[in-house]
């Protein structure tokens, strides 16, 4: 069984997720752009080298062509979309805890954390899909040389202009898939962890700064190893021309596994697992402080 703070405000957790993600997008943005160059670097011909020779070969070229600022290419659409998508996110989490409650004290097994969480994923997509669209857009147009889009906001309005609504949300699908049972991890294994870490005798709400950082860091590990895959397809349709891939996720499956096979479903892994354990230990020890400055200004809430 699982210990949780009683009673669960998910008001409370839209405002601390709010904060927690801010957080996470500082410490994890540069790898995350690593990660999407990776995952969308054209196959090269043969006999050539590819572009990017691995994680540190890519972090490298991005630092020595575009500087600092070629690291945080594309940031302030996830700055903005992030902001309210991991408030929903933990608002979800917390409605999906709340709901599955029959009384206020009630603890939740792990297989109920873990809907919770999946709630939160289904909650996210539609904030998420659009600015994950438009964050691998102006990414990977840093890396080729072309400058079609000026800004995020330029970028969705060329988008719309382009395609209406759907170009916009262009891969929504592939972001469920991803981010549905990948969420479901991350919370499961953030509230077990806690748990474990807990000194006996001890409430889950005093635990530590760094063994709450160890546990979020763990919990974004545990996430990011479901969700690259279908975070791998998602980069590509996101980022191919309109009509490349006309049956959606399933001709990007087929076109990776029959050209590079299936080890380029984790293409980028070691970009994700470095930037993993650091941002959602920052993203979750944010939402921990900001939940308990909460608790104190507002203890009825």
């Amino acid at each position: 069984m699982a210990e949780q703070p009683q009673p669960i405000s998910p008001v409370k957790n839209f405002f601390a997720g709010g904060f927690g993600g801010v957080c996470l997008v500082f410490v994890g943005h540069p790898l995350d752009t690593i990660k999407v160059r990776l995952q969308t670097q054209p196959k090269p011909q043969p006999g050539q080298p590819p572009l990017y020779s691995g994680t540190f070969d890519c972090f490298r070229k991005t630092l020595v062509g575009e500087g600092v600022r070629g690291l945080y290419r594309g940031m302030a659409a996830p700055i903005i979309g992030v902001t309210p998508m991991f408030a929903v996110c933990f608002f979800g989490f917390g409605l999906g805890k709340r709901l599955q409650q029959r009384k206020p004290d009630d603890v939740l097994t792990y297989p109920q954390l873990f809907a919770a969480g999946m709630l939160s994923g289904v909650f996210t997509t539609v904030i998420m899909a659009p600015g994950e669209r438009i964050k691998c857009l102006l990414q990977i147009q840093a890396a080729t040389g072309e400058t079609k889009y000026t800004g995020s906001l330029d970028c969705a309005k060329q988008l719309y202009r382009e395609a209406g609504i759907r170009g916009v949300y262009k891969g929504t699908v592939l972001t469920l898939m991803r981010d549905v049972p990948a969420s479901g991890m991350y919370f499961m294994t953030y509230e077990w962890l806690k748990n474990i870490l807990t000194p006996e005798g001890k409430s889950v709400s005093d635990l530590s700064a760094p063994r709450i950082l160890f546990a979020g860091g763990l919990a974004g590990i545990f996430n990011w190893a479901v969700a690259i895959p279908p975070d791998v397809l998602k980069s590509r349709f996101q980022t191919a021309p309109p009509g490349k891939y006309p049956n959606g996720f399933r001709d990007v499956l087929r076109e990776l596994i029959r050209e590079e096979g299936i080890a380029s479903l984790y293409k980028g892994f070691t970009a994700v697992m470095i930037r993993a354990f650091p941002a959602n230990a920052a993203c979750f020890l944010g939402f921990e402080v900001a939940m308990k400055f909460l608790n104190w200004i507002a203890p009825g809430l």
